[in-house]
């Protein structure tokens, strides 16, 4: 049975909401050559991170960077020292839920840091140090869409002073397979 069946009507409201989600977690191997030919890794870390988000079609493309310092032994572990290198990085967001009614070109994206980026292991090969980092991003699009609500069957003159509290009105229990029918 149809929701106009029941009696019932709909309208078409425009608000803004969350159209769009997505989340994403990368593992990432930088390669950093120190100075000196490192003995051992004593310490390793990631500072220094920004980033900002952008819709590019159909997901959220992350560009970043951050500073990684490497505190490592050299000359037959005698002396230390630490290696410095910013890398840049670009993350791209798959969208696990885009809602199609996004409406115009206007919208906010919102990114937010799950896990930042964080060094996991750090190695020598050689003369080099192999430093895994992790990071996790939540990203948001939020924008204007359209959605249609049933309206209550309740006249105008019903409204007056006489509802100070809602409880007084009642309505139908609605079966979610009908408000999706009428809505497609």
């Amino acid at each position: 049975m149809s929701i106009a069946e029941k009696g019932l009507r709909t309208r078409e409201i425009i608000t803004k909401a969350v159209c769009g989600k997505g989340r994403k977690f990368s593992q990432e191997t930088h390669i950093i050559t120190p100075a000196n030919n490192p003995s051992s890794i004593l310490g390793c870390w990631v500072i220094n991170h920004s980033y900002s988000g952008k819709k590019v079609g159909d997901v959220i493309e992350i560009i970043g960077s951050y500073d990684i310092n490497v505190w490592y032994s050299y000359a037959n572990n005698t002396k230390t020292d630490v290696a410095k290198e910013n890398v840049t990085y670009v993350d791209q967001v798959n969208l696990s839920y885009l809602d199609r009614n996004l409406r115009g070109n206007e919208f906010e994206v919102s990114v937010s840091v799950v896990q930042t980026p964080n060094a996991v292991e750090a190695k020598t090969i050689g003369s080099k140090c192999s430093v895994q980092v992790e990071r996790e991003f939540s990203c948001e699009v939020i924008g204007e869409t359209k959605v249609n609500v049933v309206v209550a069957p309740v006249q105008d003159d019903e409204l007056d002073d006489k509802f100070d509290d809602y409880s007084d009105i009642e309505f139908d229990v609605l079966d979610d397979e009908v408000i999706f029918d009428d809505a497609d």
